[in-house]
């Protein structure tokens, strides 16, 4: 991991509490994205955003150098110094991994030629050393070789050669038998995976690193904490970047053991938490998963207000826990702002933004009979004509039971009374559960 960062953001950039938590390799979008940020129009640094700048581009150098990317490293070296040619030892660096790789590639090459026949693939079973028994005896395939993958996976890798990296990686962790080089593997490939982007396999990877988390990690409650972390950190690339990520994820990150760990270990998480919960809600499968998951942020931004807040959470507290919807209004206005600076919710913003209207829309209209189209724009963040086609569009798509009065400048709710039948369905809803599971809880007392 690599820490060493430079932030060129404002104060609720995030980017110097990710960057522990994260890969040094995936650090890097992070930092192109800030010094995005410092350009004007033309595409050139900003007079006064200069210095900043600089210290991105000696971020990028302390986070490559241990890494075997020597051209790179030796181009970021001149923009640091002002030269146009890298010193001799970025040339001799570069031929020695040349030397490595050619090395590695020596050692594996019978392997993964056997390993890409479909003869041999086809015989793989389940069982590793009964695989490795079946390979030494009819190819000559020895623990050596295996053992060369992982090292030759680990130095492509290094080298920024991420799609070669995780098919290196996939072939040792499908034959090696050591379970510690395996979960190592493991989280490699899922590096490789988002660097990559590709999001199918970097979300079946998320699952793999969960179950070695939740298996190997089990007596050692500091550690699964600490990779716990490091998950939900990794977690975040494909959670933004990929729509079928969205509900495995956040089930992931509601689950008891991740949102723990977000509330102990990382409370900033809860601003991604927040936008992928609202911006889910006319996406979700599952409706009632959903606003499970919007009462869950609810009650975690008012329990972790003390620990970290910013314009995203000081929204969801100033509607839904506060009723302020002055407050709200203004907070959303911070919170678009914000999220146009960060990495991954720059993409979400508009959707963002028009979700939190929704539920402020929502959130005022379950309390008024009627009410004034100028007072909602301003609720709204909106000039009268726009949030008078937005609240048309609103009814429409939504089938509210609502009604504007263009005589009055108005929005009429229709609040239909609820039966006293219903009520007593929804107050002993559950019920025959709840007492199924004490019963049997008070049975394994006994």
């Amino acid at each position: 991991m690599a820490s060493t960062t430079a932030s060129g953001g404002s104060e609720y950039d995030l980017l110097n509490r990710l960057a522990p938590h994260l890969d040094r390799h995936m650090i890097f979008p992070l930092l192109e994205f800030s010094a995005s940020q410092l350009v004007d129009d033309n595409g050139a640094v900003r007079e006064e955003e200069k210095e900043k700048a600089r210290e991105i581009t000696q971020a990028k150098f302390a986070l490559t150098k241990r890494t075997n990317m020597t051209d790179y490293v030796a181009n970021l070296y001149c923009d640091l110094e002002g030269l146009d040619d890298p010193p001799a030892e970025y040339t001799e660096r570069k031929k020695q991994v040349f030397s490595q790789l050619e090395k590695y590639e020596q050692q594996t090459v019978k392997i993964i030629e056997v390993l890409e026949r479909d003869d041999v693939v086809n015989a793989l079973r389940s069982d590793k050393v009964a695989n490795l028994d079946f390979l030494k005896r009819e190819h000559d395939v020895t623990i050596d070789m295996v053992n060369a993958l992982f090292d030759l996976g680990n130095l492509q890798y290094s080298c920024g050669n991420y799609a070669d990296a995780t098919e290196t990686l996939y072939r040792f962790r499908v034959l090696s038998t050591d379970n510690d080089k395996v979960a190592y593997a493991t989280w490699g490939r899922l590096a490789c995976e988002i660097l990559t982007m590709n999001w199918d396999s970097a979300l079946e990877e998320v699952q793999k690193v969960r179950e070695v988390i939740d298996s190997k990690l089990s007596q050692n409650p500091l550690a699964q904490l600490q990779h716990r972390t490091s998950l939900i950190h990794w977690a975040l690339f494909p959670l933004f970047n990929y729509d079928k990520a969205r509900e495995p994820i956040l089930d992931l990150f509601f689950n008891a053991g991740y949102i723990n760990t977000i509330q102990a270990n990382c409370p900033w998480i809860l601003r991604y938490l927040a936008v992928a919960v609202i911006t889910n809600r006319t996406k979700a499968k599952n409706m009632g998963v959903q606003q499970k998951q919007m009462k869950d942020i609810v009650r975690i931004v008012k329990q972790e207000a003390y620990e970290y807040q910013d314009p995203v959470t000081r929204f969801v507290h100033a509607l839904c826990i506060d009723f302020d919807f002055e407050e709200a209004q203004q907070q959303l206005m911070l919170a678009e702002e914000v999220l146009r600076s960060d990495f991954f919710l720059l993409a979400h913003a508009d959707e963002f933004v028009d979700s939190a209207r929704h539920l402020i829309f929502e959130s005022y209209c379950k309390i008024h009979a009627r009410i004034s189209l100028t007072d909602l724009s301003a609720r709204l963040g909106l000039d009268a004509e726009a949030a008078e086609k937005w609240i048309v569009n609103l009814i429409r798509d939504t089938r509210l039971d609502a009604k504007i009065d263009y005589k009055e400048g108005t929005v009429v709710m229709n609040h239909p009374p609820t039966s006293v039948y219903q009520q007593v369905i929804e107050k002993t809803k559950g019920g025959f559960f709840r007492t199924q599971v004490l019963t049997s809880a008070v049975g394994g007392r006994s």
